[in-house]
């Protein structure tokens, strides 16, 4: 697992640490339970690695930067969230009982899952926040503890790469609702900058007409516009392409019809009605988007219901 580039430094003299760490995955999110066995503080983390991290202390308690020239505490059962996509100067500084169980997640995962839940991806109100979500009666913690119970039970790799694809989705889509609501932030499409005609048309059209991959010329051409106002517009009032529109809708409507495929039917003819010409290409982008080959998908549909992400099992921290 490729965690995250930066410093540690003992915050006393001559002493040892006595560090323990444990990671898996679930999909592309890294999970981390770790510990240095003395006061420490990280700092200098590399906004290059393109990831956002959810800091959860399970014991004792960790000081994080705000961002405002101040900082804020969590202790057991609380986490913090950092966007490290961009250049930030976040630091967090742990006392000598601290216990901590942390997620790596993609930026990238997170915007598909609120293009793919929302419609649009949330604004820099939300990315640059850094706060605390968690403790008291919040959702967060149990659905962690489910999180790890799923993957650490999973008999086959097979099976634990089926739980992770949706614990990856239960996971961003939560973050997404407790991020934005401490955050202050409305995540509903009447939030978002509003749309042209021309987009939202475009939209429903490759919504529609996705099965057979059309052109981004044939899209623009449907709703009356050039391609470059056309990409223009998605990239101003969707932030992503028509391109990755498309896609994500195709990857969507093939696991849809997976899921819900006829028992005489396999994935060659699932996917060619779809019109990919290449198997291949095809089944390594639906193993990075959904954490699982296609054949895992069908499967599952005939074998293995889908698990809950709210019926939590006892606790594997």
């Amino acid at each position: 697992m490729n965690y995250m580039p930066y410093d540690t430094i003992p915050l006393e003299r001559y002493t040892h640490p006595d560090a323990i760490m444990y990671s898996t995955e679930a999909g592309r999110i890294g999970m981390t339970r770790f510990c240095y066995g003395l006061p420490v503080r990280l700092e200098n983390f590399a906004a290059s690695s393109g990831k956002v991290m959810v800091l959860t202390t399970l014991s004792g308690a960790l000081r994080h930067a705000d961002g405002r020239s101040s900082y804020v505490t969590t202790e057991a059962g609380e986490s913090f969230v950092v966007d490290f996509t961009r250049r930030t100067d976040h630091w967090l500084d742990g006392d000598d009982r601290h216990l901590q169980f942390n997620l790596t997640i993609p930026k990238d995962l997170i915007e598909l899952t609120a293009m793919r839940w929302l419609g649009f991806v949330p604004d820099d109100d939300l990315w640059t926040c850094r706060l605390k979500i968690g403790g008291g009666r919040s959702t967060w913690m149990p659905l962690l503890e489910h999180a790890v119970d799923a993957i650490t039970r999973a008999p086959t790799r097979a099976w634990r790469e089926r739980v992770g694809a949706h614990i990856e989705e239960a996971l961003c889509s939560e973050l997404l609702l407790l991020w934005a609501d401490a955050a202050g932030v409305r995540l509903d499409a009447a939030t978002s900058p509003a749309a042209p005609h021309y987009v939202c048309a475009a939209e429903d059209f490759m919504r529609t007409h996705a099965h057979r991959a059309p052109t981004i010329g044939e899209v623009a051409d449907a709703v009356g516009v050039s391609v470059r106002s056309l990409s223009g517009g998605f990239r101003r009032f969707r932030n992503t392409t028509p391109g990755d529109f498309l896609r994500e809708q195709r990857l969507n409507g093939v696991r849809d019809a997976l899921a819900s495929a006829a028992p005489n039917q396999t994935v060659a003819s699932i996917v060619g009605r779809w019109g990919y010409a290449n198997f291949g290409v095809f089944a390594q982008a639906y193993h990075r988007r959904f954490g699982e080959l296609p054949s895992s998908t069908l499967r599952r549909s005939r074998r293995h219901p889908a698990p809950s992400a709210k019926s939590a099992g006892g606790s594997r921290f």
